[in-house]
Order: structure tokens, then sequence, then C-alpha cells
């Protein structure tokens, strides 16, 4: 029996009675229901809060039988919600509807209200949670109270990946990236806006940031770059970091890349699961990587550095004005460092660990 506890579901539906009939039946389940009416009032609701599934009516427009705003919604959900299973209810339906509906926008089924049963409606539904990406009730957002609390009670959980930076302006992005860095070992600690994250920085340690590009600014909103802002800062503090979007363009991806040293940047219109999940364990092995090499001295570095240039151990002591012995204790110690044999073993793992 799966656990609805603190799942949430939504309702675009303009008309009370049938505004009633869902919230009940849905409710009976044991799910948390937000209702609205407009497509506009759905988006706002899918921004703020993740939903593991929506009941969407195609006609949002009262007596107007050619509104189909519930397309829009279905597509706001996409883009917005991930995570959410939608079903399309109209009293209009046609055999070409229903199949955009599925096809283009993703619904998992389409149901006509003629001829609607509760029976028939309440599986529908079952088989909809059932099928649903996934049923792990959304982590706790972090930019709540007591954060410092329930970060350090999860510590001793499956984390041990460590930390990671969430920085999201969309609920339903952001619980399910929290749930796929949860299952890559990662403690996520949550954010929606840049002055928030910013403080995050300030006073914690990250082992990998997950931007969104495209905040919904709290300083200049016309702007919209305060995700691009953040890089800066987790460059300075060496944090790999992955980037998302939706909407930047191409150049701005360009930019980051070349200014930033992001190492991935992950679409949201191509978004795949098993591809940023790849993505998360590639980036925590650099991080893990660049962590020994933290360990190394100064000097030990610079011996590396010259190493992995392809220099001999008489041509590193003539560089850096020590004896060829010296150079061989030298490199004694950055093998037993990095847990390797060989000088081929060294530069292999200064190279992975992008040292250079």
């Amino acid at each position: 029996m799966v656990d609805l506890k603190n799942v949430r579901a939504l309702v675009v539906e303009d008309d009370s009675s049938w505004q009633d009939i869902f919230r009940e039946i849905l409710e009976d389940k044991g799910l948390n229901v937000d209702v609205v009416d407009t497509h506009k009032a759905a988006k706002v609701s899918l921004r703020a809060n993740a939903h593991r599934l929506a009941i969407v009516d195609l006609s949002l427009g009262g007596p107007d039988h050619g509104n189909q705003d519930g397309l829009r919604v279905l597509k706001a959900i996409r883009r917005h919600d991930p995570n959410c299973a939608a079903i399309l209810v109209t009293g209009f339906a046609t055999v070409e509807l229903a199949v955009k509906a599925i096809n283009k926008y993703e619904a998992l089924t389409c149901m006509r209200k003629e001829e609607f049963s509760r029976v028939a409606f309440s599986n529908t539904l079952d088989q909809a949670l059932v099928s649903s990406k996934s049923l792990v009730p959304s982590p706790i957002d972090r930019t709540e109270t007591n954060r410092s609390e329930t970060v350090e009670a999860e510590m001793g959980e499956n984390n041990e990946m460590g930390r990671a930076l969430l920085v999201e302006d969309d609920a339903g992005w952001r619980s399910l990236m929290a749930e796929l860095l949860q299952v890559s070992g990662y403690l996520s600690e949550q954010s929606s806006s840049y002055v928030e994250a910013i403080g995050l920085l300030k006073r914690n340690h990250y082992q990998l940031a997950v931007i969104d590009l495209s905040l919904a600014s709290s300083i200049e909103p016309q702007v919209n770059l305060d995700g691009y802002r953040l890089l800066a800062s987790t460059q300075a503090k060496d944090i790999p970091t992955i980037v998302v979007s939706g909407y930047a363009e191409a150049d701005k991806i360009e930019q980051a890349y070349e200014e930033h040293n992001i190492y991935a940047c992950i679409e949201k219109q191509s978004f795949d699961r098993s591809t940023f999940l790849q993505t998360l364990e590639e980036a925590g092995k650099i991080h893990s990587g660049r962590q020994i090499l933290n360990g190394l001295t100064e000097r030990e570095r610079e011996v590396l550095d010259l190493l992995v240039s392809g220099k001999t151990n008489k041509a590193i002591a003539l560089e850096l004005y020590v004896t060829p012995n010296t150079v061989k204790q030298h490199l004694k110690s950055i093998f037993a460092k990095l847990d390797v044999s060989s000088r081929a073993g060294a530069v292999a793992k200064a190279v992975q660990s992008e040292f250079m």
C-alpha cells in the first residue's frame, strides 16, 4: 500500500460541482488537494508546490466550449512539475483531442465527463498513482524554518557524497532533482532565490551545486539572470556545478562554460533521469579527485604539475632548484596520497581530477 501522506494533487476545474467531486475522491485516497479554476492560477500552484497528480479540465472558459486552456495547463505541468501525472477530463472530447493530449502533452489518459463513473475514475487514479514517476513524498524544502536542525538530523542518512546546493524556483523541478540527488547519495539543501543561495554558500561547504539559470529574480525580475550570477560564487569555492535551464540562450551557456567552468548543462525540455543521474555520478568523481589533490602540499602540487607536463625527475629538479633525490621523495609522498604506484597513475589521477 502506497503511503500518500504529504503527497499533493491539483484539480484544475472551473465548475464548482466538479471541483467538489474531484476533491472528495482525491481526499478519500489520502491526498492533499489544491483546487484552482484558471490556467494562470494552475501555473502559480505548479510553481509553488510539487504535485504527484493533476486532474485537468479541458475547457476553463465557462460557457466558451471552444476554450482549450486545459492543454495549456498540461504544457505548464511538463515545464514546471515534471513528476506530476496528468489526467485530462472534458465534456467535449474527440479521438483526435485525446491522442493529442496523450502524445503531445503527455497526459496519462483523457476521460469524458458524460461517461463519468466514480468507480472507474477511482480506479484510473489508482493506476495513475502506481505508475507515477515517483511516490516519494517531496523532500523538505530547505527554504522553510528550522533548516539547520533538519539538515543536521538527515546527515546520518544516505548522503555519503556530502551536501549539494540545489537552486531552483519551480517546486516541481526542485522536488524531482532533490529526489535524484538523494538517490545519488547527496543531501540536498534547497533554495529558490539568488539572495538565499548566496547566504547558504557563505555559511556552508558543498560538494556539488545544481543551479537553474533562469531564476525568478528577487532583485531585478525583468533581467532574470540570478542563476547565472551564482556561478561566480560556486566557481570561487571550487564547487562542481551543473546548470539546468529551460530558457537560456546558447551564448549564455557557452559563456557559463568558458567563464565559470561549469561541469555540465542539462536542458529541461529534453530532461532524462538516467542522464541526470550519470552526470551527478561523474561530477561526484571529479569532486572526490579534487579533494584528494587538496591533500597535497604546495610543493607536491608543483611537482605533480611538472610531472603531468611530461618532465623527467632531472628536469623537475632543475625547474624547482632541488636535487633529483628530493624529487623522488616528493613523488613517493604524492603516490601515497593519491593511492597510486607509478608516475602514470599519478598523471591519470591529476588529469581525471582536472588538476590542470
